[in-house]
């Protein structure tokens, strides 16, 4: 007799695209309003590697980081102005620092996306700042220090809450998940046309 447990899959090649929609519109204004509205995240994870396309119709960012060496680079792109700022292992702590001592509050509250069970959870900052995630504990992704604030979180988070100034929320929200191969090309750094920052 197969005894079925519930586990959780690590997904270790996956693309994810995710909707971004505003919190809070009254306290933005219509540029950056709509700005947001046509942008897109799309996460790519293979192995150890994992990239992050953040798009709108005036910028592109792209973070590509390595779990084995804990090295981040993050490439920017602003009209023909190309910038790269590359970090290592403690940098790249140094730069989460904020998330540093938080703590996570875990809410009887589920909601279904894309077919996958989501569980909802509280993130809370030092600062007193908190906002909310959705995971499935069904997938988890093999990188999750990429998304710093969301490593110690048992699953795929699916939805969240990214806090901006001014009291804006920005909801990001998994629109569709590909669990094929992802082309090592993706975590390929350029070795020229950008302007290395420090």
């Amino acid at each position: 007799m197969n005894t079925v447990h519930a586990q959780t899959r690590v997904v270790a090649e996956c693309t994810v695209n995710y909707s971004i929609q505003i919190s809070g519109d009254e306290k933005v204004d219509n540029e950056t309003a709509a700005l947001l509205k046509s942008s897109s995240k799309t996460v790519y994870i293979k192995g150890n590697d994992s990239r992050v396309d953040l798009l709108s119709t005036s910028f592109l960012q792209t973070l590509v980081y390595d779990k084995s060496t804990g090295k981040a680079v993050i490439m920017r792109e602003l009209g023909a102005n190309k910038f790269m700022t590359k970090l290592d292992n403690k940098a790249w702590v140094e730069q989460n620092s904020k998330f540093n001592g938080m703590t996570i509050s875990y809410v009887n509250e589920i909601k279904q996306i894309l077919g996958y069970e989501c569980k909802k959870a509280i993130l809370q900052l030092k600062d007193g700042s908190s906002f909310t995630v959705y995971y499935s504990t069904a997938i988890a992704p093999s990188v999750k220090e990429f998304e710093y604030q969301f490593k110690d979180i048992p699953g795929f988070v699916l939805e969240y809450e990214a806090l901006e100034g001014k009291g804006v929320k920005i909801i990001y929200t998994a629109t569709k998940i590909n669990l094929n191969p992802v082309p090592a090309s993706k975590f390929d750094i350029p070795t020229s046309g950008y302007r290395l920052l420090n």
